[in-house]
């Protein structure tokens, strides 16, 4: 059981999960936006700006469409997924509550093991950024301001 909760935490992808069961926890876990983005145990963070600079968020599953998340799965409201915004900060970082889709610049992940995938279109399609277990792109080459899903491969 603790195995299942460790993995759980680290945004393991779940083969076989429908596309908005995690919807959920993108939106409104408080990894999503840890202040300090690689201490999260969601391990795939996109950023605004080139260079992992500006704001953030942290995703630990995969995002069938970046404008269009239904929390409870069949929730009839649909949620943008937005750059975090820091009540702490005293000059919010640039992009801070801007909607991700469309809108952002680099990506990094830190999982050990699983493979990041950033797509230019909604449900994983179209050319793709691709960023292996610790790897990060400064400036996306196929979705910069282009994007709109994400997934894990492994």
């Amino acid at each position: 059981m603790v195995g299942a909760v460790a993995l759980l935490c680290l945004g393991i992808p779940q083969a076989n999960a429908d596309d908005n069961q995690w919807d959920d926890e993108n939106l409104m876990s408080r990894e999503a936006c840890q202040e300090y983005p690689w201490d999260s145990a969601y391990k795939f963070h996109i950023y605004y700006n080139s260079v992992q600079k500006g704001a953030w968020r942290n995703i630990g599953y995969r995002v069938y469409n970046f404008d269009v998340l239904r929390p409870g799965g069949s929730n009839p409201l649909t949620y943008q997924l937005k750059f975090c915004s820091l009540p702490s900060a005293s000059t919010p970082p640039a992009g801070s509550g801007t909607r991700i889709k469309n809108n952002a610049a680099s990506g990094e992940n830190t999982h050990p093991k699983y493979t990041a995938h950033v797509y230019f279109s909604s449900g994983y399609k179209g050319v793709q950024d691709v960023m292996g277990p610790y790897q990060y792109i400064d400036r996306f080459r196929n979705v910069y301001n282009d994007n709109a899903s994400f997934q894990w491969t492994s």
